[in-house]
């Protein structure tokens, strides 16, 4: 049978839909993620032992095992102990979760590659060690981050697509759907193919022309 992309026109909507919904899910996630790597990279570079070895639990189990065993886990586990989400918030929690361990390491090598000396200079200064972090550390940190938490995005966008696995029709479950009912598998499965390159491509392409006007703000500011 030739290709024939035209065949899905009136599944285009449905297809919009998915990828609005993709975004939404790894726009969450990302703040979410973005918030407990923080929280994880703080813990792994503290004085106390305990909480560097709770933070590098936390990052070792969500980096090394499959997304899709913990999304089944938080799916079918978190009704067991009474909390209960729907098939999206599961997703975004699992995304989210998945998220803060790589966005982890993203910032903690932002931490460890702040000067010495800018933190002596600080301490000097008599600033308080919450008032370091908050307005020198954590602003150094997340600046020199940005290329690798736009790679955490990218990875976020890819990874969601495991979310059809439990109903969320995001784009990879709407594509099936629109597969499904077409029986136009190789078309549909192409649009799919393409719409993810652009997704990743323009996440990259934003992080990588953020990354660098944050340094030309820098080389004008020094």
């Amino acid at each position: 049978m030739a290709f024939d992309p035209t065949i899905l026109a009136p599944y285009l909507g449905d297809l919009a839909a998915g990828a609005r919904l993709t975004a939404l899910a790894c726009a969450l996630a990302l703040s979410g993620g973005l918030a407990l790597g923080i929280v994880a990279a703080l813990m792994r570079t503290a004085a106390s032992p305990l909480a560097r070895r709770a933070a590098n639990a936390y990052v070792d189990i969500f980096r090394n095992v499959p997304f899709i065993v913990q999304l089944f886990f938080l799916f079918y586990g978190l009704p067991e102990i009474g909390i209960e989400l729907d098939a999206f918030g599961t997703g975004v929690l699992a995304l989210s979760l998945a998220g803060g361990a790589f966005t982890s390491d993203a910032i903690r090598s932002g931490i460890l590659a702040i000067e010495p000396g800018v933190l002596e200079a600080a301490q000097v200064s008599g600033l308080s060690r919450l008032t370091i972090y908050r307005r020198i550390v954590l602003p150094i940190a997340l600046r020199t981050s940005v290329r690798p938490l736009g790679s955490v995005f990218v990875n976020l966008i890819l990874t969601s697509s495991i979310l059809s696995a439990i109903t969320v029709n995001e784009l990879t479950g709407s594509a099936k759907i629109v597969a499904a009912d077409t029986f136009q598998p190789f078309e549909v499965y192409a649009l799919l193919l393409l719409a993810y390159v652009t997704l990743t491509y323009l996440v990259s392409l934003s992080a990588g022309a953020l990354h660098r006007r944050l340094n030309r703000d820098r080389a004008l500011g020094s």
